[in-house]
């Protein structure tokens, strides 16, 4: 296999810069942190998966780096490219997010269409996408015609068609059955060859997170920030079957071996 090594990576400018970001909500038993001081710079074109214990803030991150939420303290970032046409950033969730009373190619071309583009332009390039991911002859179809693993499929293929410099995902495989899960994960690997998105990536999976990010970053228990980092030394591109390599067992142990505490601090916080 062949790749781009990660210095390489790393010498490209920054996309993201968040520093210091922290979040308190004000609730019924008082204020609570969910960040505490998060620190998360993204090379541009780089994949970054986020992982950590359930309630350690991963998604609130995630939402505050996409716009739909505020932090309460630190900095955050995403630098615009030259195209002041394209949209900053696109988020993918884990429920499926697409309108039901549209067919797939009309959820597709959503975003194209809130942009102004043509009707024949956006259905041309929402075509596309739709036959590059396999789904070009369910195009007029409706959402409750097609399986969950489509629906997501057309969930990820909306944000891409509207070619945003930024793609935030939050659980986007979550749902899924354990089959489906590793059909569009191969996707996801195969796109992001194609398209070299710069992307945040939020998972409790680590074979998924180590399977499709250049680093993995690693948060604490609740109040989350951050705890190590570690850089994915397996060549793109990359299939399924990396997860067979000793290299890919030992870094998950790595991972674990720190994520299990965290997990387990989690837990006794909760009780």
């Amino acid at each position: 296999m062949t790749g781009e090594s990660m210095t390489d990576q790393t010498a490209r400018p920054p996309k993201i810069v968040s520093r210091g970001v922290s979040k308190v909500y004000d609730t019924a038993d008082g204020r609570v942190t969910a960040l505490d001081g998060f620190d998360l710079e993204v090379a541009d074109g780089e994949f970054v998966c986020v992982v950590g214990p359930s309630g350690c803030g991963k998604s609130t991150y995630l939402r505050i780096l996409a716009g739909l939420d505020t932090h309460t303290a630190g900095t955050v970032e995403i630098r615009p490219g030259a195209d002041p046409g394209k949209p900053l950033n696109a988020v993918v969730f884990q429920e499926y997010a697409i309108f039901p009373w549209k067919t797939v190619i009309d959820n597709v071309a959503f975003g194209l269409e809130m942009r102004g583009v043509s009707r024949a332009e956006r259905l041309k390039v929402a075509q596309g996408w739709l036959d590059r991911v396999g789904l070009g002859k369910f195009a007029r179809y409706y959402p409750h015609q097609i399986s969950g693993g489509m629906k997501q499929r057309v969930g990820i293929v909306r944000a891409l068609a509207n070619d945003p410099e930024v793609l935030l995902m939050d659980e986007p495989l979550g749902a899924l059955d354990a089959q489906t899960r590793i059909v569009l994960q191969e996707e996801l690997l195969r796109i992001w060859e194609q398209t070299r998105k710069t992307v945040v990536y939020i998972t409790h999976s680590l074979d998924e997170a180590i399977l499709l990010g250049d680093r993995v970053v690693l948060m604490t228990a609740h109040p989350g920030t951050n705890l190590a980092e570690f850089e994915v030394p397996i060549p793109r591109p990359r299939t399924v079957e990396a997860m067979n390599l000793p290299v890919f067992t030992e870094l998950r142990a790595a991972i674990w071996s720190l994520l299990g505490r965290e997990v387990t601090r989690a837990m006794e916080l909760a009780a």
